[in-house]
């Protein structure tokens, strides 16, 4: 399998990846130096500080430990972790993140180790009492503490982005707050993505190398609709729906954005797919907005619902692109109020339709590059 490499990421994706190591960076510095002054003043309230006990230095060590913690972790571990969580069966992703927290850990506590007993006993790094102080480091319950303390860390962070990843940003907070336990009225932008040519395409791959397909299909756009905001409602067979609060779905022309970006994504891949599959995906987008009831539904897997005309209208906005021969279409009333677009593309109007259901005609648009 190829494997993504620097430039294939867009600048919107790299900003995306740097503002969540600056998070989780932070985040991480905050925890420990939380349980670094609880920890000094419980001793200290008990008097069980000795008088060697040196706040600076082992304050600055404790920084050195989280810092360092944080950079690996947001930079790169955490990222990776995801990656395999995405890619791998549970046991064998669960194999990988033991092993590389492992060597993180013996790592960088042996830096901040290095750190504590230079300035401790006044010596060079390369001294030789220097390493031998390092080397018994692993052996003390202090070390045994901080393995664990930041294996939580670890694990409750990689939860958060889970359930970040399974519910869109900003919605767990929403559930676990209990927002939507009483339906309330919401005004939302919605996506229907719809691959093209599903049926054919099931017919030919049979029904397992279809099913990985569409698995490889979503799991591939997901970072798209992570990245601009978007939150998953549902998956229907080949089809996804997505919806965008409308400070999230404006902001940066995200919901827009969020098609150009799916595409941009299944280009760079089409290449494993013609590999894999013989065919790589292609699919049409309809876009809409309106009010929504919006509430936690359903006694054995509660869930979150939308209830609303303004579904249905994106269903059928969605069902014309075929015919009209467009990828992406638009009602009126959402192409004038997303008006930040990708660089080089303008919106087109294509006709006014009459929608299936409905007795009005509507006008619609798709969004075409600008000629040079």
């Amino acid at each position: 399998m190829k494997k993504p490499h620097f430039k294939s990421y867009s600048k919107r994706q790299l900003i995306f990846y740097t503002k969540r190591a600056v998070y989780i960076l932070f985040a991480w510095v905050l925890v420990s130096n939380i349980f670094f002054f609880y920890e000094f003043y419980t001793l200290k309230s008990q008097n069980a500080l000795t008088s060697s006990f040196d706040l600076q230095t082992s304050f600055f060590s404790n920084l050195i430990v989280s810092s360092l913690a944080g950079l690996i972790g947001g930079v790169f571990t955490v990222n990776l972790m995801e990656r395999w969580l995405r890619r791998h069966v549970f046991w064998k992703a669960l194999s990988a993140i033991i092993v590389v927290y492992i060597i993180a850990a013996l790592l960088v506590s042996g830096i901040g180790a290095a750190y504590f007993y230079t300035d401790y006993l006044g010596k060079p790094i390369t001294h030789p009492e220097v390493i031998d102080a390092v080397i018994s480091f692993y052996s003390t319950f202090l070390f045994l503490k901080n393995f664990i303390l930041w294996l939580i860390i670890v694990i409750v962070t990689l939860i958060v982005l889970m359930v970040n990843d399974k519910y869109g940003p900003g919605v767990f907070p929403d559930y676990l707050l209990g927002r939507y336990f009483m339906p309330k009225q919401e005004r939302r932008i919605f996506m229907f993505a719809d691959i093209k040519n599903a049926t054919g395409i099931a017919e030919d791959l049979g029904e397992e190398r279809y099913f990985n397909f569409l698995k490889d299909f979503f799991r591939d756009i997901a970072p798209a609709i992570v990245q601009t905001r978007g939150e998953v409602y549902q998956y229907v067979g080949d089809e996804v729906v997505v919806s965008w609060k409308m400070k999230n779905g404006l902001k940066k022309g995200n919901a827009i954005q969020c098609y150009f970006s799916m595409k941009k994504i299944l280009k760079y891949r089409h290449k494993r797919y013609l590999d894999s599959y013989g065919y790589k995906p292609e699919f049409k987008v309809g876009y809409h907005f309106g009010n929504v009831m919006v509430g936690e539904i359903g006694q054995i897997k509660r869930d979150i619902a939308f209830t609303g005309d303004v579904l249905n209208t994106t269903a059928r906005i969605q069902s014309l692109c075929n015919e009209l021969g467009v990828e992406i279409l638009v009602s009126e009333d959402f192409a004038k109020i997303a008006t930040i677009l990708p660089k080089g593309y303008k919106k087109v109007a294509v006709g006014t339709e009459v929608l299936r259901g409905k007795e009005h005609k509507m006008e619609l648009y798709t969004y075409k590059k600008n000629k040079k």
